[in-house]
């Protein structure tokens, strides 16, 4: 496993709550053409989903979540801001949002992403994660529709 960039004395993971709302759903508009709306993150801990904040030195720096089905964890979402990206903190986030989801009882992680999102792809290849299929016209894009790519790893 590739260590993240030397400089940040400390990375802390935490309970994501309504406070970090505002923030979470500003970040996801700042990084993606189709955000999640403040709503979609509220909705989701109130359906009692697992969200996750990183810090880097006290700074947020990214955010995660998963879903518990039976003994499924299924990623949601998974996002570091961009002045951290490319610097290995992806790859820490994932780590612990899996070690939540074993904590859970959870024996494989799920996944969705879009083909045109490399960087992820990229990411969770290296993670392990293995294509199952493909859902056809899963998320919006600028021509209509684009497919998603379904993944998966054992934890």
């Amino acid at each position: 496993m590739s260590a993240p960039a030397t400089g940040v004395s400390s990375v802390d993971f935490r309970p994501m709550q309504e406070i970090d709302l505002p923030w979470v759903a500003l970040e996801d508009q700042r990084l993606y053409p189709y955000p999640w709306s403040e709503g979609n993150f509220a909705d989701s801990l109130r359906a009692g989903y697992s969200g996750w904040v990183m810090t880097l030195d006290g700074a947020h720096a990214g955010y995660g979540v998963i879903m518990k089905v039976l003994d499924e964890a299924h990623l949601l979402n998974i996002s570091v801001l961009a002045c951290y990206q490319g610097q290995g903190w992806g790859r820490r986030l994932l780590d612990e949002l899996c070690d939540v989801a074993r904590a859970h009882q959870c024996e494989q992680m799920l996944l969705e992403v879009r083909p045109s999102n490399t960087p992820a792809l990229a990411l969770y290849e290296r993670y392990g994660f293995e294509l199952l299929g493909r859902r056809k016209g899963y998320y919006p894009a600028p021509q209509g529709r684009e497919d998603a790519l379904v993944m998966r790893r054992a934890l």
